[in-house]
């Protein structure tokens, strides 16, 4: 039975669909109705609080006002230093994800965490033969995998980012070129890592699960010495798990993060963090597409090919042989020094390696390579594993930044300025191999990952790639308070920048006739430039817990400045000729918080515009830099405690994207940017009894994706939307053990999780699975 996973291209839509959008309408507009209920709490509370306290009752009441504005799930502020202000003054979308968060979800790792925020995820599989791993992450249509950064600074490599050590994950969206410098077009994420502190406390937690989930982590801080501050903490972890719903994928992985502190609560603090992460992986090559709605036969003389059923999802196309291996080492030291009341000096210097040495067989479904000897018989039926995909990449990064903070007083007006330098140097090697070996193509619909392998004996082969980019930046960022009610938000970033590219190829009969195949060939190329980013920001407070606000800002991407990796192709972005790629965000939002400043709503309208894409002029067949996409869309969101027991986070996005300027990019011919879906959603609530028993679940809703566009015949276009339900339990056996159940996709919703560009190959969702997890405080 064929598997109703992908849509086809015709508009209409099918009964199925008009539910699916209907219910993601009736969720709005559930979550819309959440406003009045805190309203009308907030207003009871009012009530009780005319009431006359009692001179215990009014010491309670100034402890909690203290510390109204944070809980489980709400923060009043980003974790960089760089936003001075709190959230609902910070005129900008930034969805905060806290590790409670995280963990009534059982979320692993950065993908899973990262579903509590509309419009990002990791749609897309990869071009042709390679597929990604690691965190792949596409934000509002434009990919943001090279914009993530930890503590602050950038880091880079293919790794699933584990969130043992996170403490909290800021999503910033929109243009992040004065925060960062370089970087995507609609945002970045920055993920803060656990600190010592002044508590002695011990978490210990232990999972099992589907597909042999095992997992143990480790959490234990130690007051070293009060009177100076001094403190360890430790945090531990280990992985071996399959993947629910596919055969033969591993996931293995340890790891271990101390982070040492003195001088905590003093006018001189200094820190010192490190990271060890490693990964042993079985890498995941997706699934064939044949027999998905929206599938055709890639060879006209083989029409039949177009009914054939789908393949079993839990199929693996690769071997037993593939592997991907990582590891990441991450060596951070930072002093701060309070100067003054207003005035602090930081400085914070990072060392980090990271390298991924991986061996995929992968595929593509095109006509050669779908054998189909008898037409009546399935089992006949093969695809070639001909695409036998190797990586072998480290990436590296030395970095300081310094940063002064001052609150000054010029003429009755507040400012808060942050201003700062940064010094870094990032470079990414990969080195070819030959000897990958030979895999026999596999049966269709029963694939055998344990075929034997021939030839298999990797060795290199003298093919290279070396990036690196030495960046010099200075940044100014001011916050005008010119009265209760207005405030104006502005920042500058200048970098320098120097990227040197030197790369070997072998030749080919195609690419240099003149030499005899396999010579190496030698190429060096280098890039340089400033970029000038800069925001600003108007803020009104109407009252003192709400704000609406108007924002520009923009970010510069330069040629390799994703990478490391330039190009004398004509056609590519990363081509030294070239400017860089230049965007521009303008968005109108308010913020507000109620119930004493346990919720926040907020609310979001933007416009993106990329511009300098490179496209050819179909008149002499050169590249220029006109090319131009926008973005734009509405964002809306709820988080926060309804009641001291009744946690809520919920968003929803609405996203519109099209090619201003240029060629079509999308396989089906619409004029929409790729892995962007139009509607998406995400909800999550908890509610903890009197008793200690915590119930909660979430549901979340993504649209069709269109594909890119490129030469393959018959593939599907465009993914189908899904919605998706998950629970949770947590059962307190005493003080110290509680016990928490998980159970993902309730309804067993089957959906296309990412597609790769040319959609021969797609990652299948996770079926209805399970966790239990024993939580032991001490």
């Amino acid at each position: 039975m064929r598997q109703a996973t992908i849509l086809s291209t015709k508009h209409t839509l099918t009964q199925p669909e008009q539910h699916k959008k209907m219910g993601l309408q009736y969720s709005a507009i559930l979550a819309s109705l959440m406003l009045p209920v805190a309203l009308q709490a907030h207003a009871q509370q009012a009530n009780e609080d005319k009431k006359a306290p009692t001179k215990q009752e009014q010491q309670l009441q100034e402890i909690a006002v203290v510390a109204g504005s944070e809980n489980a799930f709400k923060a009043s502020k980003a974790a960089s230093n760089k936003y001075t202000q709190p959230l609902i003054d910070t005129p900008q979308t930034i969805s905060v994800i806290k590790r409670e968060l995280i963990e009534q979800q059982g979320a692993i790792n950065l993908t899973d965490a990262l579903r509590n925020t509309p419009g990002v995820g990791t749609f897309f599989l990869g071009e042709n033969g390679s597929t990604n791993t690691g965190d792949a992450i596409y934000m509002r249509g434009f990919d943001a995998s090279n914009s993530i950064f930890v503590d602050g600074v950038r880091d880079l490599g293919s790794i699933s980012r584990d969130m043992f050590n996170i403490e909290q994950i800021d999503v910033l969206k929109g243009s992040a070129g004065t925060d960062s410098g370089r970087s995507a077009a609609t945002g970045s994420v920055n993920l803060s890592s656990k600190q010592a502190h002044l508590d002695d406390a011990s978490f210990l937690q232990f999972s099992l699960g589907t597909a042999q989930q095992k997992r143990f982590t480790a959490d234990k801080n130690v007051v070293l010495d009060a009177p100076s501050g001094a403190a360890l903490r430790l945090n531990l972890m280990g992985q071996d798990s399959g993947v629910a719903g596919r055969d033969i994928v591993q996931n293995r992985r340890w790891g271990f993060a101390p982070s040492l502190v003195y001088g905590l609560n003093t006018d001189t603090q200094w820190t010192l963090n490190f990271l060890h992460v490693e990964q042993d992986n079985v890498p995941d090559g997706g699934v064939p597409t044949i027999g998905l709605p929206g599938y055709a036969s890639p060879d006209t003389k083989r029409p039949y090919i177009s009914a054939a059923n789908s393949v079993n999802p839990s199929n693996f196309y690769g071997s037993v042989s593939d592997f991907d291996q990582v590891e990441a080492n991450m060596l951070t030291g930072k002093i701060e020094h309070r100067l003054s009341p207003t005035a602090k000096i930081s400085n914070t210097t990072r060392v980090g390696t990271t390298t991924q040495h991986y061996l995929l067989t992968a595929f593509m479904g095109n006509a050669a390579n779908l054998v189909t000897p008898n037409a009546n018989d399935l089992s006949t039926w093969t695809l070639a594993r001909n695409t036998r995909t190797l990586k072998d990449q480290q990436n590296d990064i030395l970095t300081n930044q310094t940063n002064l903070q001052l609150e000054l007083q010029v003429g009755g007006i507040k400012h808060n300025i942050l201003g700062g330098v940064e010094l870094t140097h990032e470079q990414q090697k990969t080195s070819g191999y030959s000897g990958t070996g030979t895999l026999a193509a596999a049966n269709l619909y029963q694939p055998n990952p344990s075929d034997p392998v021939s030839g298999l004996q990797l060795q290199k082969n003298g093919v290279f790639t070396r990036g690196a980019t030495n960046t010099n930046s200075a940044y100014l960022f001011d916050t005008v308070e010119l009265n209760a009610q207005w405030q104006i938000h502005s920042g500058l970033r200048i970098d320098r920048y120097q990227t040197d590219y030197s790369a070997a190829s072998l030749s080919t009969a195609s690419s240099h006739p003149n030499l005899p195949v396999g010579t190496l060939v030698p190429l060096n190329l280098n890039s340089s430039g400033n970029l000038i980013n800069w925001k600003f920001g108007t803020v009104y407070k109407p009252v003192n817990h709400g704000s609406v606000y108007l924002s520009l800002s923009t970010s510069k991407q330069p040629p390799g400045g994703s990478n490391f990796a330039l190009s004398s192709s004509a056609s590519s972005a990363a081509n030294p000729k070239f400017d860089p790629q230049e965007t521009r965000n303008v968005e109108i939002g308010t913020k507000w918080d109620f119930l004493k400043e346990k919720i926040s709503l907020t609310a979001a309208i933007y416009q993106t515009e990329v511009s300098n894409e490179v496209v050819q002029n179909l008149n002499d067949l050169l590249y220029y830099q006109t090319g131009k996409k926008e973005v734009s869309g509405v964002e809306l969101g709820i988080t926060g405690a309804i009641t001291r027991d009744w946690l809520i986070s919920a968003a929803y996005a609405n996203t519109s994207t099209k090619v201003a300027s240029g060629p079509t990019v999308t396989a089906n011919g619409e004029n929409n940017l790729a892995y962007a879906p139009k509607q998406t959603f995400t909800a999550w609530t908890s509610y903890q009894t009197q008793s200690g028993i915590k119930l909660g679940g979430g549901i979340r809703f993504v649209d069709a994706l269109l594909r890119g566009t490129d030469s393959a015949i018959g593939t599907p276009a465009k993914t189908a939307a899904y919605w998706v339900a998950d629970a949770m339990l947590s059962y307190p056996l005493n003080r110290r053990l509680d016990l928490q159940l998980n159970l993902y996709n309730l309804t067993d919703e089957t959906y296309v999780a990412a597609i790769n560009k040319s959609g021969y190959r797609y990652t299948p969702g996770t079926p209805r699975s399970a966790s239990l997890t024993f939580n032991l405080k001490f």
